[in-house]
């Protein structure tokens, strides 16, 4: 894959067929948003993808069953604006 893909990113599933390896279903449900905790440095047996993706989901991923999300932004916080106060004459 091309993108970097680090510690708390949030990635998108977007593969949920079954391990190409053994066949069986996986745990993992398409469309559904998960952190990532750990990338692997280890290219993928399948060789689609460059890391494997440890999502809290059994052990780890191919990273080709996702996408990375686009960080979210932070909300600006509105500036106290403090008029001066009005002086009465007497």
């Amino acid at each position: 894959m091309t993108y970097e893909v680090n510690y708390e990113d949030l990635v998108l599933c977007v593969d949920d067929s079954p391990n190409h390896v053994t066949g069986e279903p996986v745990p993992l449900v398409a469309g559904e948003t998960y952190r990532v905790y750990g990338v692997f440095e280890f290219a993928c047996p399948c060789g689609r993808g460059d890391a494997l993706l440890d999502v809290g989901v059994d052990f780890a991923w191919c990273q080709s069953r996702f996408r990375l999300l686009p960080k979210p932004r932070k909300e600006k916080s509105k500036l106290k604006v403090t008029a001066p106060k009005e002086i009465e004459t007497v």
